[in-house]
This record gives C-alpha cells, structure tokens and sequence, in this order.
C-alpha cells in the first residue's frame, strides 16, 4: 500500500480510492481543487501514472498543419480567427498542405495533425480532398489526425450529411484519428457567454463517440483558466470519463491552457503553474480509463510540461513545427523542438523517454525501463490498444484486435 505525504488531512479518504485504484467521485474531484496541497496531490496523480504507464513518459515527430484561419465563428476567446478581408487572414492551397505533410514526413514524422478555421468558402469536397491529398503525400506509417468534432459539424452543415456519415466519408479518403480540440468547457454558461457559435458540449460527445464506433481514435481536451469554476472543470472530466465508459476511444487527455493575448478576454491573467500542475495532476486522478495525460508544452511552457511529468503526466507531446494557434494568442514558447530536447527533458526527469506514433505504438525507447507498464499498445503497426477500465479498441484507420 502507498504511503502518501498529506499536509491536507481531508485528502485521506480519497488517497485510500487512489491506492485502492477506486473511482474518484465529482465530490472526490471537488475537494481536490479545494485543497492547496499539491505535492500531495501530486504523489497521488504519480502513482496513478505509474500504474498505468510505468516509468515511460511519450513523445513524438510530428507537423503541425493550420490550412486556414479564416473562420466563419469568432468566438471571444480566439486570437487565431480572421475574416477574409483582415490583415493577417491567409488560406493554404490543397498542394500546400500537401506539400508541408510531405516535408514533415521526410523530416522523420509520425503525424501529421491538421486544424483549422471553419472557412465559409471551403466546399465539403475541398476537406475531403485534403485527407486524400495528405494520406497520398505521406508513407502508410505516417497518422494522419485532423479535424476538431468542431470542423466535422462544419462539414456536416455544409454537406447535408450527418457527422457519422462525414466521419465515415473522411475515413475512407485517409483520416486516421481525430484531435481533441474544441471541447472547452462542457458548460452552456461558459459556452453562452465566450462561444456561443461553436459546438455543443453534448454534440462534441456524441461526435467522438461515432468515431469510436467507426473505429477512429481521438484524443480530448479541456481549456481551462478562463471564466469557468473548478466545478465546472471536474463536471467536465466526468463527461468524458463517461464517454470513455461507453466507446471507449479516447488515447490521450490534454489540458489546455487559456492564452488571452489579443483576444476579447485578454483582461483575464495567466494561468499559474501552480494551477497549470494541480490540473494535470486532478485530471490524472479522474480519468482512470483514459490511459494517457499530455502536458501540451507550446501552452504550459517547457519547465512546467518536465515537472508535469511528476504530477501524473506521462506524455508532453512532440516536436510539433509551425503551431499558429496558440502562438497568435501570445504564447512565447518555440514554435518547434528537436528530439533532442525533449529526450533531455524527460530524462532529466528521471523518466524513460519513448518516441510513439499518434496510437502510442513504439517508435523508438531512449533508455531500458525496469518493468514493463500495464498499459503498453507495442510496436509500430500492432492492433491498437485505447481504453484502460474495459480493454476495449479502436482501430485507428486498421484492423482492431482485444488483448
């Protein structure tokens, strides 16, 4: 049995659940946000990590593509969107796109992770043809991810299809997993007033869910440290725990950051990285069938995704390369890393670094861990392994098999 340090005595019931591996309750969730213990908190989210993953802390070679940030919703919390006429708006040509997922293949990379603007010009064929012209461009190893549940109800509008037919549509031209952006918050309050335009939080789900069942992996996101409450957080972890009870296709869940920079919100202040390591660490104790946490490093800075790495965090992404998202919301992280760096960060952190494809099959391990984890999806091209709590799979674009 674990033996965790508490400073906050109102945490031990709910450090008997984590060593127990029991399921942490919104009320479990709540008090955990209430509490100022972090190093408590965190030893509770590291040895939930360690029981999943062990020692390994991911990573990946992957590009980044934007097509466009033209975008028909102008939500109050984006700096990236432009109007057509705007200064700074711009729009890729389909053999640029093209041409940016072959040069980040031939750079070594293992996806290619394609988001964008809803442009109000872009036909439904011209989206499809991107996947196509990207899944050509690229060898069969290469993942493509794209598109936010977001831009699939985009394209759903503007075809007259349903999303799962839309899904269904872009998996046969090439898509093989799906991001987790647009999520937000999953609450019509925080939705009503800096989002009215985009997505439901219930449709978000719904979207993922087909995905699954189409056996399509995505991963999920949260953006926090906007004008959303620490309930209304754990109210959010609970509905993709739950989601992930039903189709049980989530790979990865990543906090994101808020960014106000040259946004209607830029009044709000930073998140600290007392927060920024609190987050993680809760969501780590939430999410016991997600096997995956991400520190996103381009939104909570570099030092903050290493330390992460011992607050429940297993997986600080990759090398990335021209993300403009974050960026024009006044990120001053780089725009790119080399793998280098980011084996050095993990290491440094006394971790196992692993360089993983988008399903987390083993791309390459930089040094020998001393037990294998639980939770271990094997090499490139294996069936890939996505829920913790059932087991259960998504092909990811190929073949699926149960272990």
């Amino acid at each position: 049995m674990p033996v965790f340090n508490l400073i906050d005595p109102t945490l031990a019931t709910i450090a008997e659940k984590v060593a127990a591996g029991t399921r942490l309750s919104r009320e479990d969730g709540i008090a955990l946000y209430a509490s100022n213990d972090l190093l408590g908190i965190g030893q509770m989210a590291d040895f939930a990590r360690r029981r999943i993953n062990g020692d390994r802390v991911y990573f990946m070679v992957n590009r980044h593509i934007n097509p466009t940030n033209i975008c028909r919703n102008r939500c109050k919390f984006c700096a990236f969107a432009r109007n057509a006429d705007e200064p700074g708006a711009y729009e890729m040509t389909l053999d640029e796109v093209a041409n940016a997922a072959a040069e980040g293949a031939a750079d070594g990379a293992y996806e290619i992770h394609i988001v964008s603007g809803l442009h109000p010009d872009w036909s439904y064929e011209f989206y499809i043809d991107m996947v196509a012209r990207t899944r050509a461009a690229v060898p069969d190893h290469v993942i493509v991810q794209a598109f936010t549940a977001v831009e699939i109800e985009h394209m759903a509008i503007i075809s007259k299809k349903t999303t799962r037919e839309v899904l269904s549509d872009l998996k046969d031209a090439g898509l093989d997993a799906l991001p987790g952006g647009g999520a937000e918050i999953f609450s019509d309050r925080t939705r009503v007033a800096a989002w009215d335009k985009k997505t439901k939080g219930d449709v978000w789900l719904r979207i993922h869910g087909e995905a699954h069942e189409l056996g399509i992996a995505t991963n999920c996101t949260m953006l926090y440290g906007h004008i959303e409450t620490t309930d209304e957080r754990i109210d959010h972890l609970i509905l993709l725990r739950e989601q992930q009870d039903k189709t049980g296709g989530f790979l990865a869940f990543i906090p994101l950051a808020f960014h106000a920079a040259n946004t209607e919100l830029e009044d709000l202040p930073a998140t600290t990285g007392f927060d920024d390591l609190k987050t993680l660490a809760i969501a780590r104790l939430m999410l016991d069938n997600i096997p995956h946490v991400k520190a996103f490093w381009i939104m909570v800075g570099l030092k903050i995704a290493q330390i992460a790495t011992a607050f429940g965090v297993d997986d600080i992404d990759g090398t990335v390369v021209e993300e403009r998202i974050t960026h024009m919301a006044g990120a001053t992280t780089p725009e790119a890393l080399s793998k280098d760096d980011l084996v050095t960060m993990i290491t440094e952190g006394g971790r196992v670094p692993v360089e993983r494809d988008t399903l987390y099959r083993i791309v390459k391990m930089y040094a020998e861990e001393s037990a294998a984890p639980a939770w271990h999806a094997g090499e490139i091209g294996a069936p890939p392994l996505v829920g913790v709590a059932k087991g259960t799979v998504a092909t990811g674009g190929h073949s699926a098999a149960t272990e």
